[in-house]
């Protein structure tokens, strides 16, 4: 059989804790990963114009035409697996590496440098985590916004030159505080406040019944008004217009 190559943004994926999931509860684990896949995985894929190449019992591997695609596919896998609600030991978190790189192609299979650093970068990756190459950042920045660890040059096993590896720390975009969360003065907030920057105050897009009955609420539960100078100065950071 003739093979050819073409250039193909490759994402690896398996299970962590695979062998001590099914130790402890085999008919569960499956049960519990033929859902995940056919309820988030392998829609996510498909919704992203990917192809999966080959399945194991814990591991996935997946070519993009797109490594946009790609990235976008693993952010929303990682961010849709953190949210389900599982107990801790009975959890399903998934390691994923992403790279962009050449690749052989014989049939419905891919081999070659492109296919074993994505794999290796899934080992890097931690449970629930994402490693990626330099290709990769490289290739998606000014298209996609993710921050990023850079982890430097890193020699992977049967790989002839050090692969610049960055993990994507998806947790950094969600530890910006809700304004109504900081700490508030001590003195007390009048019903009637009606300061543009009070959680109480209406916006464009609120109904005056819902927000009579919330103004009320917050007026009262909240221990001073966000017009003060620390919650005023956070809400400006947060938006240069006001």
């Amino acid at each position: 059989m003739n093979s050819s190559r073409r250039l193909a943004a490759i994402l690896a994926a398996d299970v962590a804790g695979y062998s001590r999931l099914m130790g402890a509860d085999e008919e569960g684990t499956l049960a519990r990963l033929k859902a995940v896949r056919a309820g988030l995985i392998d829609p996510a894929i498909a919704g992203h114009n990917g192809r999966i190449v080959k399945t194991t019992g814990d591991g996935l591997l997946v070519e993009f035409a797109s490594v946009v695609d790609a990235m976008r596919c693993a952010i929303q896998w990682q961010a849709a697996m953190a949210e389900r609600a599982e107990p801790a030991d009975a959890r399903i978190e998934w390691r994923i590496g992403v790279n962009l790189g050449d690749v052989i192609i014989d049939g419905d299979d891919i081999f070659g440098d492109g296919v074993n650093i994505a794999a290796r970068l899934e080992a890097m990756a931690e449970p629930g985590g994402i490693c990626i190459s330099r290709t990769v950042l490289t290739q998606t920045r000014g298209k996609l916004d993710f921050p990023v660890e850079d982890l430097g040059d890193q020699v992977l096993k049967n790989i002839a030159q050090p692969v610049h590896v960055f993990r994507v720390l998806a947790e950094e975009t969600k530890k910006m505080p809700e304004p109504a969360a900081l700490p508030l003065p001590t003195s007390r907030r009048s019903r009637s406040c009606r300061s543009r920057t009070c959680p109480a105050t209406p916006s464009r897009n609120t109904s005056p019944t819902a927000w009579s009955r919330r103004s009320s609420q917050r007026c009262r539960a909240s221990a001073g008004c966000s017009s003060s100078p620390a919650i005023r100065a956070f809400l400006t950071r947060a938006n240069p217009r006001m």
